[in-house]
């Protein structure tokens, strides 16, 4: 199923979205499907040059300038955001990035933590107003399955006493991804804000190009010709198959009382200890998810009560 299937069944006329990283991959087909339901989507880009001209013939859509690793450029987006717009019926938190080499932020923490959890946990608390002012609203927040390889490490997060190993930085950031769906979904309940994390599934977008082939093949992502392979039984999804299940999170009926779930191929994941789908128990557990989000609450000074 692609995203555009999923959004067919929706009615998002006169809704308002944002996606971060809604320029490439996942999140251009997520805002392409929102678009196609009736919603209007603003994009915050690292690189908004680059971003308008990805979206370039897309009606209803504007682009904004952000850092997610730069507490100022989250802050400034922000405030420049909601003295323009005053709700948000969607918040889809899908950029991020993989398994790359040690770089801190300005703050100097670790670069995964800092973009896939800090910025967004950042973004999402300034933000709060305007999905409240939605009535009923939802953050979708990008998990992977890659948090199965490591919950997160609340004594050393930024890798200052143990060695740098970008797939363990990747996988924590995801399991904190997750973990943070189940502390806001918690905080926004009674007021209408729900939130969910997603594994989209295998899907090979530019924004891991930089992998060596040798990691690629590891997995059996590409074919011999370095075309990705496609096979969604296999968790191998094109952008359009991956962005369905995010969508689904956004607009699915079936979601309207529950939240703080974790969901892949378009449903309630399992909970799994071993098998290789499904989401593990400590990226769902709620006394973890308290414990980072009060992390996030100190390092960015920004916090959002239980109602």
């Amino acid at each position: 199923m692609s995203a555009m299937e999923v959004a067919r069944d929706a009615d998002l006329t006169g809704r308002v979205a944002v996606v971060t990283g809604g320029s490439s991959g996942l999140g251009l087909e997520t805002v392409r499907a929102l678009i196609s339901s009736g919603a209007s989507v603003h994009v915050p880009a690292l690189d908004p040059v680059a971003a308008r001209a990805a979206l370039s013939g897309i009606d209803k859509v504007d682009v904004w300038p952000i850092d997610l690793a730069d507490e100022a450029s989250v802050k400034a987006f922000a405030n420049t955001f909601l003295d323009r717009q005053g709700r948000i019926d969607i918040l889809v938190l899908n950029a991020g990035i993989m398994a790359q080499p040690l770089f801190r932020d300005t703050r100097g923490h670790e670069g995964h933590f800092s973009i896939n959890f800090l910025g967004h946990y950042q973004l999402t608390a300034l933000l709060w107003p305007a999905l409240l002012a939605a009535r009923r609203s939802r953050v979708v927040v990008l998990s992977s399955r890659g948090h199965q390889i490591s919950d997160v490490n609340f004594e050393d997060i930024d890798f200052v006493r143990r060695p740098y190993d970008k797939w363990l930085a990747y996988a924590q950031s995801k399991t904190a991804n997750a973990l943070f769906a189940v502390a806001l979904d918690r905080r926004g309940q009674a007021s209408g804000v729900r939130a969910f994390s997603v594994h989209p599934g295998m899907i090979v977008t530019p924004g891991i190009r930089h992998l060596a082939q040798a990691e690629f093949e590891a997995v059996g992502a590409l074919e011999l010709d370095g075309t990705p392979v496609i096979d969604p039984a296999a968790d191998k999804k094109t952008p359009e198959q991956g962005a369905a299940t995010a969508v689904w999170c956004a607009t699915s009926p079936a979601l309207n009382s529950l939240g703080g779930v974790y969901c892949e191929n378009c449903d309630i994941a399992s909970v799994e200890t071993e098998r290789p789908y499904g989401v593990r128990p400590y990226a769902i557990d709620p006394e973890k998810a308290e414990r980072l989000w009060q992390i996030g609450a100190i390092l960015t000074n920004l916090d959002i009560a239980i109602a």
